[in-house]
């Protein structure tokens, strides 16, 4: 990561992956052939919008997929699906961009340990 901006909007983006995919997955478990509304879709697409801008062209899980197309309204189990591949790819992203040093994970800025903590990684080992 070239920045602290760049860790910030990584950080940003998973919280709003998770919290999207929490809510959606309820909805999935209950009637996973319904249609998302046009509002909830909106949120989504705004969600996918910034995690591929974060991805960049290495870490997007579908290079020919940017968000769902509003008049091809998706059911709540497309976007579950969806959700949870964009999920790993950011933890896979995040997991390549930390580094244990001095007894704690920190994010890694430039090329070097930064005084930005993070969690373990749960993809080590996968550069």
């Amino acid at each position: 990561m070239k920045s602290r901006e760049d860790v910030e909007n990584l950080e940003k983006v998973i919280g709003q992956l998770q919290g999207a995919h929490a809510e959606i997955s309820q909805l999935a478990k209950k009637s996973p052939n319904d249609s998302l509304n046009k509002f909830k879709l909106n949120l989504i697409n705004k969600v996918l919008e910034r995690a591929n801008a974060v991805l960049g062209d290495k870490y997007r899980p579908f290079p020919d997929f940017g968000q769902f197309d509003a008049d091809d309204v998706p059911t709540t189990s497309d976007v579950t699906m969806v959700l949870a591949q964009y999920m790993e790819e950011t933890e896979r992203y995040r997991s390549d961009n930390v580094k244990y040093h001095g007894g704690a994970w920190y994010y890694v800025v430039k090329g070097q340990p930064s005084d930005i903590r993070s969690a373990q990684p749960s993809k080590v080992g996968r550069k």
